[in-house]
Parts: structure tokens; C-alpha cells; sequence
């Protein structure tokens, strides 16, 4: 089944030339259908980029999705035309006293500050408590996976001598989790990181449960029992080029930066790039939407509000 999303937006027109089912907003009107409401905080500098990648995952099941797309009130991106802004974002304040069945928090490039630093993370901390009351399931990623596990359960994150930068084989530890089910035994997901959370710490919250876990990346997924709360240290939705366009602008400004690890063949960076995780994305996020939102979210979305956190 189609994504639905704004007819302009600069997603469906790659997604069609990838033969996927785009469905604009004016076709979907005309369907007798309640599609899954997914609230998208977009919080990357590249955020058409972002937006490209999740639809293209959130798109890859027989569901009907409706995405919606907001941002922080008060910061302006740098990296993002204004017009593309005011024509396909709206704000926390202009979807508050609405359900959602799922919401995805973005990564940020700000991971180095800490968390009261950044500028809209008082903004962010309403929406991570309202999403308690008005999402039946949140899928946080990257950084925004380490603000929510700082914000919900106090875990903080720790700087890592050198950036974690490349792509790294990963084990499922909790196979009773539907989120990682049919996954193959070992599976690689793309890492961009500086900081990381302990293991030790997750572990003295009685309410999370580490689902998946790589021996040189350290946690990559952890939930809540009933998954209405999912947390993703890594970057499955990576596109090809994603991280080669991360190394070559570190480089070109000068920075110390190595090539990404097991992404050029033989880590040489004069050959393109192979893509070793796109089937364990999708698989990610269809379990996700399927066992975590589609199976268990309330047929009447207002009922979301009085379902239980666990």
C-alpha cells in the first residue's frame, strides 16, 4: 500500500522514479480508509534528504500511512530552502490536540552539547511528554534516541574518543522482540556518531529491554515492553551516498576524518560505496509499523489518550 503525503513535496517525485507507491493527498481523499497517522520531528539539517529516506522505509508495507511533517517553533534550519519550510511544516503547537498511531524523532546534529543547550529542547521535552498521552508508539533515532532515553528514563550519553563513523555488523539479543523478527543473525547498520550510551545504565531501568547490540557500535535498539516507546542509536534509514557525503564534507573542510568503516570495498574511498543494510532497514521499520503501531493501536485513534505507557 501507498505513503500518503503532500502532493509538492519533493519526496513523491523521487519515490515514483523508484517505483513506489506514492499516493498524494487528492487521490487518498477519494479512499474509504483510515490510514496510519505518523508524525514525523524532523530535527536533521537535510531535511528533504530525511524526509526522502523515511517515506521510502515508511512506504515498504501493505499499510496506508499518512505522514505529517513538523520542526521545532523557534529554530530556523540553514540547510533547507524557507519556502520548502512554510509550504510542508507545521509546528508542535498546530498538532498538540491531535492522536497520533506512530511518531519518528529525528537524529540532530548537536549531540556534543549538552542536552539543556540545545536550543528547542525545552519545545522537545513537551512533545516527548505529550507523545506519552497522544502517540501509541514513538520510534526515536540517533540522537533523538539518546534525548529521550535522558528525558524519559535519566540514561545519559557519553562522548566517545573518536566518532563512531561507518558500518557495523549487529546481533539480535532479545529474539522474542517482533521488531527484529525474520532478521538474519547478524545484519549492518550505518553509524554517524560522537557519543554513546552504557550498557550498565540501561540496564538498571527495569523498564527497557536491549533488543539488538553490535560489539563495536554498543546498543543499537532497546524498547519498552509493549515497544510504545523505541529507541535506534544507528542509522538504518541512510541512503547510499549518505555517509560518503558526511566523509567528503569533513574532509573537504579539513577535518581529521577517516573513511567510513566496511562502506568503500576494502575502505578505499576511490570506489563507490556498497549498500550492506537496506534490507534490514526495511525490515525495521515494517516490523515496526506493523507489530508496534498497525496491530495494536486503537481502531478509534482519540482512545490513544487513555491507553497505558507501558
Amino acid at each position: 500500500m501507498p505513503i500518503r503525503i503532500p502532493n509538492e513535496l519533493p519526496a513523491v517525485k523521487t519515490l515514483t522514479g523508484e517505483n513506489i507507491f506514492v499516493m498524494t493527498e487528492t487521490r487518498a481523499m477519494t479512499q474509504d480508509i483510515r490510514p496510519l497517522r505518523i508524525l514525523l520531528l524532523n530535527l536533521m539539517p537535510t531535511k528533504i534528504a530525511t524526509e526522502t529516506q523515511l517515506s521510502r522505509l515508511l512506504s515498504n508495507t501493505p499499510l496506508q500511512v499518512e505522514l505529517e511533517l513538523i520542526c521545532p517553533q523557534d529554530h530556523i534550519p540553514k540547510n533547507t530552502p524557507q519556502e520548502h519550510m512554510l509550504a510542508f511544516y507545521r509546528h508542535f503547537a498546530d498538532v498538540r490536540d491531535r492522536n497520533f498511531d506512530g511518531m519518528v524523532i529525528t537524529g540532530a546534529p548537536v549531540e556534543r552539547l549538552p542536552f539543556e543547550d540545545v536550543e528547542y529542547w525545552p519545545e522537545l521535552c513537551e512533545i516527548m511528554e505529550w507523545s506519552k498521552s497522544h502517540v501509541h508508539s514513538t520510534f526515536h533515532i540517533c540522537w533523538g534516541a539518546q534525548a529521550g532515553l535522558y528525558y524519559h528514563y535519566g540514561i545519559q550519553k557519553y562522548p566517545l574518543e573518536q566518532k563512531l563513523f561507518g558500518v557495523f555488523p549487529h546481533v539480535v539479543e532479545r529474539r522474542s522482540n517482533m521488531l527484529f523478527r525474520g532478521s538474519d543473525d547478524v545484519f549492518m547498520v550505518p553509524h554517524s556518531r560522537h557519543t554513546t550510551v552504557r550498557r550498565e545504565d540501561v540496564e538498571q531501568v527495569p523498564g527497557l529491554k536491549i533488543l539488538a547490540t553490535s560489539p563495536e557500535a554498543g546498543i543499537y535498539a532497546l524498547s519498552t515492553e509493549s515497544g510504545r516507546q523505541i529507541f535506534i542509536t544507528g542509522h538504518s534509514e541512510y541512503d547510499a551516498l549518505t555517509l560518503e557525503q558526511e566523509y567528503l564534507r569533513d574532509k573537504n573542510q579539513g577535518k581529521p576524518i577517516a573513511p567510513p568503516k566496511n562502506y568503500y570495498p576494502n575502505d578505499d574511498d576511490t570506489q563507490p560505496p556498497r549498500v550492506t543494510w537496506r534490507s534490514c532497514a526495511n525490515l525495521l521499520y515494517s516490523n515496526w509499523l506493523n507489530y508496534f503501531v498497525y496491530q495494536t493501536t486503537p481502531f478509534d485513534i482519540n482512545e490513544i489518550q487513555g491507553a497505558g505507557r507501558a
